[in-house]
């Protein structure tokens, strides 16, 4: 039955027009996420390695055109108008395209991955936040819950002691449990008003309900959540953009390698000598000799790539221990919720005597108010418990690419 509820929520948050209880409208968090200024500056830097990658094709090469015009005096000879014109072009040796033409369309595929993965930070942001507003509002529910309780408790004990059946200091402790729960209640709800207030502060497209959504049941299935444990690793925008990163540096240094041997400068040169009475065409042809630089550079660009490459080991490293902890917490959290809902009916349980004893003068007030506390406490720690649980599971199937983040 569980699994069957966890498949049914995960299958309903596909669709674009679902929206799973307790989170917001998958269309309502895609638009918000490509409002985030992050992901628009990632989206800029895709357009960035575009327009570098029309760069490298075309090539960093110009037609480049060198004049000179003298008036030259010889004796006996008369003043004759001299001139000599080159028209000059570097050109890329075989295979040097081939590579720059590799190396943008790498970057062009790791600046589009940076982006996707600049998504889903935002998409992780998001669900951080989220999840600190409604678990900060369901704990200022249970504060203003435990608030009520007190308030009748005090009522009765005043009753009480008006009627002579009950000491002044049992209304006096009454009175004191329920200051200490109202102190409770201002800090929840103050805490649930800065949670709103940074949930907005960074997504400000949102328009936030007036108030949060309770907390739904967690549900966990085991071999659904080992799945999408290996979804992470396979969907992993990190690993693709890192490993684009290494393919591009490696061909950076390839292309360095060969820029060892310098590209030569071809040109047409036309001159006019003695005014016009010596005129010809020619070709010309220009080899730079290369030095110490560029075998420096070739090794820096080949270090650049053995860089790259150990960062592509270590990013692997970085998202199969993403995939773990995130199986590992939700699985755990999941766990801790389930103990926390025990406690919580059992000491309800508990109370429920308490108060038939307190109502028939068999419990003392302070075995009441105990088990009030202790009552309080336990819907407390469910509260966040089940917020937990919620937000691992979460942020399970945002890594492993099952909600708000596409494949």
């Amino acid at each position: 039955m569980t699994r069957r509820l966890f498949l049914a929520a995960s299958l309903a948050l596909t669709s674009p027009a679902a929206a799973e209880p307790g989170l917001l409208p998958e269309a309502v968090v895609r638009e918000a996420l490509d409002a985030h200024p992050s992901v628009i500056a990632a989206r800029a830097r895709v357009d960035v390695a575009a327009a570098e990658k029309r760069a490298l094709e075309a090539g960093p090469y110009e037609f480049s055109v060198t004049g000179s015009y003298v008036s030259r005096s010889i004796d006996r000879e008369g003043r004759f108008n001299e001139y000599d014109a080159i028209l000059a072009r570097p050109v890329r040796l075989p295979g040097k395209a081939r590579l720059d033409r590799k190396a943008g369309a790498l970057g062009v595929e790791a600046a589009t991955n940076h982006f996707e993965d600049a998504r889903h930070q935002a998409a992780l942001l998001l669900n951080a936040l989220w999840w600190d507003w409604v678990g900060a509002n369901a704990e200022a529910v249970v504060d203003a819950q435990g608030v009520e309780n007190y308030a009748t408790l005090v009522r009765i004990v005043r009753r009480r002691v008006d009627l002579r059946d009950a000491p002044q200091l049992e209304a006096d402790q009454a009175e004191a449990a329920l200051a200490e729960a109202r102190l409770l209640a201002a800090q929840s709800a103050g805490r649930a008003d800065l949670a709103r207030a940074r949930l907005a502060a960074q997504f400000p497209g949102i328009a936030l309900p007036a108030e949060a959504p309770t907390l739904a049941t967690p549900t966990f299935d085991s071999a659904g959540a080992s799945q999408m444990r290996d979804q992470v690793i396979e969907r992993s925008h990190e690993i693709a953009a890192a490993d684009a990163e290494a393919r591009r540096f490696g061909a950076i240094a390839e292309r360095g390698r060969q820029d060892r041997i310098p590209d030569p400068t071809v040109g047409l040169r036309l001159f006019s000598e003695r005014s016009g009475a010596e005129r010809g065409a020619g070709l010309t042809v220009t080899i730079p000799i290369g030095g110490n630089h560029r075998g420096a550079m070739a090794a820096r660009a080949a270090s650049e790539a053995q860089a790259a490459a150990a960062q592509l080991s270590a990013v692997r490293f970085d998202v199969q221990e993403m995939a773990d902890g995130d199986l590992a917490r939700a699985a755990a959290a999941y766990s801790a919720w389930q103990r926390a809902d025990q406690a919580r009916a059992a000491q309800m349980a508990a109370l429920a005597k308490l108060r038939r004893g307190q109502d028939l003068d068999a419990i003392d007030l302070a075995d009441v108010l105990l088990g009030e506390r202790q009552t309080h406490a336990s819907f407390r720690a469910e509260t966040i418990a089940r917020t937990e649980a919620l937000r691992d599971i979460t942020r399970l199937r945002i890594d492993s690419h099952n909600l708000w983040i596409s494949e």
